[in-house]
């Protein structure tokens, strides 16, 4: 096979492409070890793969790696668009570092936790007991800015190109704009400089496969956050636009190695060390 998945239904129809259990790890080590490229492993398979076998893996490890934690993701937006940041505040939590940002930020402001997805791990903080509640939940203070918005872009990146971009709009509960909290799509056309934002960070910081979350304030685009594993329930064309968007990357990605296939070489390394 060229190809070896650990996701079987993002790469549903993939040609040429076996599709594994995380848990088969060790026992298909070869496999993994001849394959062009491994899609989709587990964050915790990473470093196996990348460091052990030397394999190319997609999404990228940028991808992995940035999107893991929203720490890390931000620092890496303040050093290459250090304009499109809402002000944020990242502290270790210590009974100082709460009473100082909360003397500092104005209310109300959001509060994150550094690993979370769908929404989820986001609180707005507008009182002293929403903050006290945060702070019991978290080790680390990431506080940012509120954002006056109602509504904020989606744009989805797969490989070097945008997929789509849409509105997503304020669920009925409030503040949440996440589908997965109860947000609206709304297909009306998105300013084009936040789809350039968008797509500049991913280049830049080598993310091939990401859904961004751009807020619009009085015309000027703000990074809020990017998933790596984004639904597809926005994107015209659904889970097929993306697989082939994913295909199409990868062939143009791959460097031909002639008749004999595989061209990893970890190939060798791996039958030595065996």
């Amino acid at each position: 096979m060229a190809w070896v998945s650990f996701d079987v239904f993002r790469t549903l129809g993939f040609a040429d492409t076996l599709q594994l259990k995380a848990s088969q790890l060790l026992a298909r080590r070869q496999d993994l070890a001849d394959a062009e490229w491994v899609l989709f492993p587990e964050y915790w398979q990473l470093n196996a793969l990348v460091y052990g076998l030397n394999a190319r893996v997609f999404p990228s490890e940028a991808s992995y790696r940035l999107g893991h934690n929203k720490i890390e993701m931000t620092r890496a937006f303040e050093l290459v668009a250090p304009a499109h940041i809402p002000w944020t505040e990242i502290r270790a939590n210590t009974p100082e570092n709460a009473e100082e940002l909360w003397a500092l930020m104005q209310s109300p402001f959001v509060a994150k936790l550094p690993k979370s997805a769908l929404g989820n791990g986001v609180w707005l903080i507008e009182d002293r007991q929403e903050w006290k509640t945060y702070v019991a939940t978290t080790d680390v203070l990431y506080v940012q800015e509120y954002l006056p918005i109602d509504r904020d872009i989606r744009v989805v990146v797969v490989g070097d190109q945008v997929i789509s971009a849409y509105w997503r709009e304020q669920a009925s509960r409030g503040f949440y704009n996440n589908v997965a909290k109860g947000g609206a799509i709304d297909h009306s056309p998105v300013p084009q400089i936040a789809v350039d934002l968008a797509l500049n960070l991913a280049k830049t910081l080598g993310i091939d496969h990401a859904g961004f979350d751009i807020a619009m304030v009085a015309g000027h685009p703000y990074v809020l956050e990017f998933n790596r594993l984004f639904g597809n329930q926005g994107i015209t064309g659904g889970g097929g636009a993306v697989r082939d968007a994913i295909v199409d990357y990868l062939h143009r990605q791959s460097t031909p190695t002639g008749p004999s296939f595989p061209s990893n070489p970890a190939n060798h390394r791996l039958s030595r060390v065996a």
